[in-house]
């Protein structure tokens, strides 16, 4: 069978050493399922995106990022797979995970529950299920000095064919062709319009637009993720008196906005610096305030969204 790219992922990342896996910590490459995994054939999962980088008073602590919201959203996705994941599980196995590995650097964290039978039946009920975490390395998933955009040609999936208030794993079939139709034709990023012509999302991240000084994103009737990252940036917004709309946005609108910009847990906040042949404004101001303040709130330094973060003392001194 032919193969595409380079096959050695081992050298592309920077895995954690330990992994969660079947309730306790084990060596990464001992984290393996079995081919015949009910979730590896028909995407019956559901994954969460987290963010801990080292506190920068104390390289000693770790800090997650709204560790709660992350637990609430996998423990709701979890129940379209007719399972229970508890909140709380979610955090103590990440704490737990954190602790074990000591990382000394940003990691991103993939917490993901998930049909673990064997069976061949495309099915949600009498099947098992499992939940897992692993970890890597992770600085800029994206250029913060901006990316350029195309519209895809595939359509962002309706809520009534899925359910798009869970991150589930299936669903990701879209989002993969979109980026790779966006990277073979020379872009960095695909936008993914709905079945009405509206903008979406990307292919892993919420958008925002900037209008006469107004911040505009589409709203959860257009078929988005409902991102943690977009609903932080939707609160800071509102707390920095920076007018805020939820409404549907044409792509048109892309092209004559004051700003267009990206979020998402991996991509943080990312300037969109060009949609296909038109060159945007790079005067960001709105959005640049947005991003020192996250950035600020991420690293602790901000006392007002302290309940955001949740430290954790991986090593003793």
């Amino acid at each position: 069978m032919r193969r595409f790219g380079n096959t050695d992922k081992a050298q592309m990342h920077q895995f954690l050493p330990y992994a969660w896996f079947r309730g306790n910590c084990v060596p990464f490459d001992q984290a393996k399922v079995s081919i015949a995994t009910h979730a590896l054939h028909y995407g019956t999962g559901a994954f969460g995106g987290m963010r801990a980088i080292p506190d920068p008073q104390n390289p000693n602590t770790m800090l997650l990022f709204r560790a709660d919201r992350h637990a609430k959203r996998l423990s709701q996705s979890a129940k379209f797979l007719l399972t229970e994941l508890s909140e709380s599980y979610v955090i103590d196995a990440l704490i737990t995970m954190l602790k074990k590995n000591k990382p000394k650097l940003p990691i991103y964290l993939r917490p993901f529950v998930y049909t673990s039978d064997l069976g061949i039946a495309p099915r949600l009920h009498d099947i098992e299920t499992d939940f897992l975490i692993y970890g890597l390395e992770l600085g800029d998933y994206l250029s913060p000095d901006g990316v350029s955009c195309r519209f895809s040609s595939w359509t962002r999936q309706e809520d009534i064919s899925l359910p798009l208030r869970g991150k589930i794993s299936g669903a990701y079939i879209t989002s993969s062709l979109a980026k790779t139709e966006a990277v073979l034709s020379g872009f960095d990023e695909a936008l993914l319009l709905n079945r009405h012509g509206k903008v979406s999302e990307a292919s892993g991240m919420n958008l925002f637009i900037v209008r006469d000084g107004v911040l505009i994103t589409p709203g959860v009737d257009q078929d988005i993720l409902e991102g943690i990252t977009r609903a932080s940036i939707l609160e800071i917004a509102a707390n920095l008196k920076i007018e805020c709309v939820q409404r549907p946005v044409d792509k048109t609108e892309l092209m004559i906005a004051d700003e267009v910009f990206l979020s998402g847990t991996a991509a943080k906040i990312t300037p969109i610096r060009r949609i296909e042949s038109t060159v945007l404004k790079t005067e960001r101001p709105i959005m640049k305030k947005l991003r020192d303040k996250l950035t600020a709130i991420t690293e602790g330094k901000d006392h007002e969204y302290a309940d955001w973060i949740t430290r954790v003392e991986i090593e003793k001194v």
